[in-house]
């Protein structure tokens, strides 16, 4: 896989280019029930996948030379800190990081895209950060140094060479601006050999983990444009081609797939080292964020209490929500992702139950979830009577691009975007399901959905509680 995606970042840098029915809303896009969403969850967290391939896209522009202007590189090194004097982001006025950034930064980047990077698994991470010393600590830091540039290159790569002309949007670039500017201060990190350069140097990754905290609606306010735009130019509206959009461009659900895990693991790596070093003494079983001990009845509870509270809020009444199992057994997982999966899931239920019996004087039947033990896996499954989902529109509910008319997003304009960061709001938006299936995949479990129409909708999760599954790395 990394052969794959070492090609793809070759690839890239060598082009240029200038209802309401609860689940079955999913595949409609007419999710609008929270207004306390996932992505609010994905920026508390260190944040399937499939080969992109590009040149099967008939957008791909032709092959060319880069000619880049020989500048010196205007950024101060690391000092008393990297400061970092790029254009504010009103200044978009060109596409091409050879346009906006040094030849010397840009051949480097280049160079990193070509190597392979290193995956790590659950069980790496327990093992290595089971005792914190400072020797471990720096290796760590050592290895973060190393493999973080090249995972920033990558992205890079890609996301300077978009289908259908997304990379031209300006919430894509301003992404891949930040990838650039993070690059570019990790590179320029000295080589990291005392207790001294590790602390600066945590502290710098923290910075930039905070500083991409927004790019999952940055990007979706990218795809929001470039669906409009395809909109307007077939003479149709976008509820219209909301219909059609998600199977007419895989290479789009492709990306985001690809893009997205990448940014899961990067910051799960730099979360894990954070963590790490700032051992919080009232977190019992913890090495880290991964939890050795984790009870999955409690984070399937906590999870159930959130969503339940939402969908309060929303109709003023919410369905029960039973749970069988998971009462006596415990394993090592991070309780952030679980967390985020679960909430996600039940959300959905919840609101597809609400929905249906709207006006019904019936007691709405509840929500059963069941927590299952196996040998290699941790099974949860969310089941609801809400009215389940057509079989033609199952598909839909894994893409990222429908999204209802009054959506957030589209209150927001580019400059609001670029100011504020995007809206931490994405519920409604096709999003929380395809990434709560990444964060699934992302240690070797996965997410199904099976669904009877006209009666309900079942919901598995699969967790590897093995923790053997390396990163599956875009």
């Amino acid at each position: 896989m990394a052969h794959a995606g070492a090609s793809a970042c070759r690839r890239a840098l060598t082009r240029t280019r200038p209802g309401r029915n609860g689940w079955a809303d999913l595949a409609s896009a007419e999710s609008v029930m929270c207004s306390t969403s996932a992505e609010g969850t994905l920026q508390q967290l260190p944040d399937g996948t499939q080969h992109i391939r590009r040149e099967s896209s008939p957008h791909t522009a032709v092959r060319r030379t880069h000619r880049f202007p020989v500048t010196n590189n205007p950024y101060d090194k690391w000092g008393g800190g990297v400061k970092n004097n790029y254009s504010s982001p009103r200044a978009y006025t060109s596409t091409t990081l050879a346009d906006k950034f040094p030849k010397a930064l840009v051949d480097d980047i280049y160079r990193s895209s070509f190597k392979n990077q290193t995956g790590v698994s659950l069980k790496y991470m327990m093992d290595f950060g089971s005792q914190p010393i400072h020797r471990q600590l720096m290796v760590s830091a050592q290895f973060l140094h190393k493999e973080l540039p090249v995972r920033l290159a990558h992205r890079v790569a890609e996301l300077e060479n978009l289908p259908l002309g997304l990379s031209s949007k300006q919430q894509v670039r301003q992404v891949r601006d930040w990838y650039v500017e993070s690059y570019d201060e990790m590179k320029s990190f000295p080589p990291i050999e005392t207790v001294e350069d590790e602390q600066k140097f945590t502290h710098m990754i923290e910075n930039v983990m905070n500083k991409h905290a927004n790019v999952v609606p940055m990007i979706a306010r990218g795809v929001l444009e470039l669906k409009m735009e395809l909109a307007q130019k077939n003479g149709s509206s976008v509820k219209n081609l909301e219909k059609t959009l998600g199977h007419d461009l895989p290479e789009i659900s492709q990306f985001l797939d690809g893009f997205y895990m990448s940014r899961i693991g990067i910051r799960m790596l730099i979360g894990q080292h954070v963590a790490l070093k700032n051992v919080d003494a009232t977190q019992k079983d913890h090495i880290g964020l991964i939890c050795t001990k984790m009870s999955p009845r409690d984070v399937v509870a906590d999870a159930i209490e959130d969503a339940r509270a939402i969908c309060m809020r929303q109709y003023g009444d919410a369905p029960e929500v039973e749970v069988f199992g998971g009462e006596n057994f415990t394993f090592a997982y991070v309780p952030g992702h679980l967390h985020q999966m679960l909430f996600e899931l039940v959300k959905n239920s919840l609101r597809a139950v609400s929905d249906k019996y709207a006006e019904s004087l019936d007691n709405p039947p509840p929500i059963r979830v069941v927590i299952a033990e196996g040998a290699e896996d941790v099974t949860i499954k969310i089941s609801d009577e809400g009215g389940g989902i057509r079989r033609s529109g199952l598909a839909r509910i894994w893409t990222y691009l429908y999204t209802t008319a009054d959506s957030p997003l589209l209150d927001m304009d580019g400059d609001t975007a670029m100011v504020q960061g995007g809206p931490v709001v994405l519920a409604g938006y096709g999003y929380g399901l395809p990434l709560s299936r990444l964060y699934a995949r992302y240690f070797g479990g996965d997410l199904q959905v099976i669904s009877m129409d006209g009666y309900g909708t079942d919901a598995y999760l699969h967790l590897n509680r093995l923790g053997n599954v390396q990163e599956p790395l875009p």
